[in-house]
Parts: structure tokens; sequence; C-alpha cells
């Protein structure tokens, strides 16, 4: 790992766009990004080539949202008082939920590499070649498996193959 500078121009973008899809906020997904490369400077050392520079930095980033999750849930927010924000009513609340939820349902039911796949093209933006380097496969691989996740979505999540 000879020039950082080089490895952060390379994969910055797809470590952003994983974490991106990962926590759905912008500004955390730059801040953690650039604590990945800030780890990975601190533990460049260890990395020895027994898998792709982006797999590795990926690792890193998934390290680091799991972190900021458990430091998360350590400090609950308090409710603000005196907001007057508009809410959505009890029933738009209620349906927008319930359809997220049986989609996210749907999804989580996939085989772990579709649901992955999945998660990382439709929530996070990841190109099928990002999917690929992220995941240690081939775009090809990352293709095949989005559209037979997004099959058994259609179908219900029966298994039509022959």
């Amino acid at each position: 790992m000879d020039d950082m500078s080089a490895i952060y121009q390379q994969h910055a973008r797809t470590v952003y766009k994983f974490l991106l899809s990962q926590c759905r906020n912008p500004d955390l997904a730059e801040e953690l990004t650039q604590e990945t490369f800030y780890q990975a400077v601190r533990s460049a050392d260890r990395f020895h080539g027994g898998c792709k520079v982006s797999v590795w930095l990926c690792q890193i980033a998934k390290h680091l949202w799991y972190q900021h999750l458990r430091k998360r849930n350590r400090e609950a927010p308090m409710p603000v008082e005196g907001m007057d924000v508009p809410l959505p009513s009890a029933e738009e609340e209620a349906l927008a939920r319930e359809g997220r939820l049986d989609l996210l349902r749907s999804v989580h039911s996939l085989p772990a590499d579709a649901r992955e796949v999945v998660y990382l093209r439709a929530f996070g933006g990841l190109s099928f070649r990002e999917i690929g380097d992220v995941l240690g496969k081939t775009e090809t691989w990352a293709r095949v498996t989005f559209y037979r996740g997004k099959e058994k979505l259609r179908n219900g999540g029966t298994n039509d193959e022959k």
C-alpha cells in the first residue's frame, strides 16, 4: 500500500456508495468514508493482498457502520418539546410503514447473496461493477444475482426455477 492517495481516488466513491446504502444519510456516509480511509492508513501494514482493496475497505466501512449503530443505540435521543412539525395522519403513516415493511420482509427472505446485491443496488445506488468489486465477485455475477432476486420478489418469493 504505497500510495494511499491513489487508493483513495480509486475507491472512495465505492466506499461512499456502500456506506450510503447502509445508512441512507449522505453526511454520515461521507464522515464514515473519511474514517474508513483513516483506519485503512492506520492498518495498512496488516493488508496482505488476500482480497481486493475495495473489499478490504468496505469491510472496514461495514465495521465502522456497525460501531456507529451500537453507539447510536446507547445514546437514544430525547424527544424535543414544542416542535410544531406537521405529521402524516396515523392511517397514512401505518400504510406507508406497512408497505415498506412488506418490501423489506420480502427482500430479507431472499438468499444472502441476492439480499446483499438488492440492498446495494436498490438502496445504495451502486453499479453492478461496484457491487461485484465490493463483494469480490464479477459484474456479471452481480447482474444475474440481482435479476434472480428481483424475479423472486416479483413471484412472491416462490422458486420457479426448473
